[in-house]
Formats: C-alpha cells, structure tokens, sequence
C-alpha cells in the first residue's frame, strides 16, 4: 500500500463524460480552481501522516496552460522533496497539448522537468472508440490515451494502466482494452501497475439512464472475476490494485485473493468517486490491518513499487 493523497486542483471541464458526477462546464457556478495555499496545506497534512505520493487529477480547464502547472509543480518539488508528483492523465495531457498549442514529446519533457514523477492511468475508462463514443465523446480516443502513455514512457516517465467496466461494453470489449494495455507494455515496459474498478452509476447522467431503464450494472463478484482475468492475461504487469475504494475495504481485501498485490492508495482525499454517491473510507491502520488478516506481510511502498518499511502484526 502507499499513504497517497489525490488532490483535484480544478473540476472545470470541458469534456465532461456521462458516467461522472465530479465535473462542471467551465462558467458553471459550481467549478473551482484551488489556489496554491489550499493544495500546499493539504499537501503538509499529507506529509504529517508519512505520505510520499500526491496524486493530483483535474479537468480540461481551458484557462490552465503548461505554464501553471510548471509554476504549481516547481512549488511543490521545492516545499515538499521528499513527496512524488503522480499527475495528469493521459487526456488532461492532451488538453494541455491543445491550449498550449505545443506537441506532446514537449509538454511531457517540460512537466518533468518541473517534477512531475510518473502518470496515473485515469480516462481509459474502455479502450474501444465505440464504448467512448458512447460513454465519453469528447474526450480523446483510444489511439491518443495509448500514444500519451507511449510517449511518456520513452522519456522514462513510468505510469498506470486503469480500466472502469461494467457499463455499456461486452466482454470482448473488456478483452480488447486488456490487449491493448498488453500490446504497449510488451513494447515499452512503462506500466507499473493495472486498476480496475466497476462503474458507479449514482448521481451521473449515465446512472440515471440506467436506472430509469432498469440496467444492471457490475457487482462485487463480477469485479473479483474481472480482476482475475486481468491477472491471467496482463501476465507482463507487474503489479495490481484492489479497488477497495469503490468496492469497500472487505472486497478490497478478498481482491488480494483474486490476483492483487496491491492495496493501493489509502486516498486521504477523493472526490470523483465520492461524488458518484460511493464513499469507502479506511484509516491507514485499517488498511494494515486488513492485509495482515489474510495472512500476507504489510509493507509500505513509494510510487515506483519500492518497499519503504515492512509493517509486522501488533
């Protein structure tokens, strides 16, 4: 497990999706840009407790270009050294391409100049333009998530791979996303670890569709057989997360069973999920403890998988 934070510096977006009840249209009354004083506060808290990754995930805020969030990682590299910038998904980074009007080989060589470590996985949602066409047209498509990855990996930024399942895809649609992540790591080896979690259809647009036509959508079983299937055959990443922030920490653990390795992070902060109507919540002892019920060693990691500390049975 890591002691992480995930800290949304801006919920203004312009390709807002339907499965999300976290993003506002740019103008709307209800979007926020955090100042610095807010991210750095949350970021001493985070510290305070042993933290070592900050997670920093926002929207296609048309306002924000390369040079803001240079300003913003530079700042946080100089307060906090000791913590890692795990920052902006693939789509964010195509944003960031677009209204700075630069290529991606630059944004990306100028954001780690700036301190960004490595790029979380978030926006692959499917990687099938006919899942996302449906779910998300305005985002960017499956070529473009898979070609930012690529490029990041070829500078030696390392990232994660996610799939978010259970919605309007079929199973051989959920097979080709896991070939595709595959595909890229076979060739450049930059994925550290695979996320995958169910769609939460409360409080967005899709879950409202769905429930007015009495959808079902994906349960905890069906998620524990996802997991490991994607176990089996992403036999080349190294590292899997129990999703237990969507499907609760007792889930979370028996995914431990299912092919992960991972707790993940223990998100002293999370607003998309929690904004979808699910809120799991979990001290960090409880997510020690959690691990060390099943019978497996508790150890802290850094955002590269590297082990900090070892945590033996009270």
């Amino acid at each position: 497990f890591i002691i992480d934070r995930n800290i949304n510096y801006t919920n203004a977006w312009t390709a807002a999706w339907r499965f999300c009840a976290f993003a506002f249209w740019p103008g709307d009354k209800r979007t926020y840009t955090n100042s610095y004083e807010t991210i750095y506060e949350k970021t001493k808290e985070l510290v305070s407790l042993g933290g070592t990754q900050l997670l920093l995930q926002g929207g296609h805020n048309p306002e924000l270009k390369i040079e803001y969030y240079e300003d913003l990682f530079k700042k946080l590299r100089n307060d906090f050294p000791t913590v890692l910038l795990h920052a902006l998904s693939p789509s964010e980074v195509d944003h960031i391409c677009n209204v700075s009007d630069l290529d991606t080989k630059t944004i990306l060589e100028r954001l780690k100049a700036a301190g960004l470590n490595s790029i979380p996985g978030g926006g692959a949602e499917i990687l099938v333009d006919r899942v996302r066409n449906e779910i998300s047209p305005l985002k960017i498509k499956s070529d473009r998530w898979l070609n930012v990855m690529e490029e990041a990996h070829k500078i030696g930024l390392k990232t994660t791979a996610t799939m978010m399942f259970g919605h309007v895809e079929t199973l051989e649609e959920r097979i080709e996303h896991m070939d595709r992540i595959r595909e890229l790591q076979d060739k450049t080896n930059g994925f550290t670890a695979f996320i995958s979690w169910t769609f939460q259809r409360d409080n967005s647009p899709l879950g409202k569709e769905f429930e007015e036509k009495d959808v079902k959508v994906s349960d905890s079983l069906e998620y524990l057989k996802t997991l490991a299937i994607s176990r089996i055959y992403l036999d080349n990443v190294p590292n899997f997360q129990s999703s237990w922030v969507t499907q609760g920490v007792k889930i979370g653990q028996l995914a431990l069973a299912f092919g992960a390795n991972d707790m993940g992070g223990t998100m002293l902060e999370e607003n998309v999920v929690s904004a979808a109507g699910t809120l799991h919540c979990a001290t960090i002892d409880e997510i020690v403890h959690s691990i060390q019920e099943t019978g497996k060693a508790a150890a802290q990691r850094d955002t590269a998988y590297n082990v900090i500390k070892v945590l033996t049975k009270k």
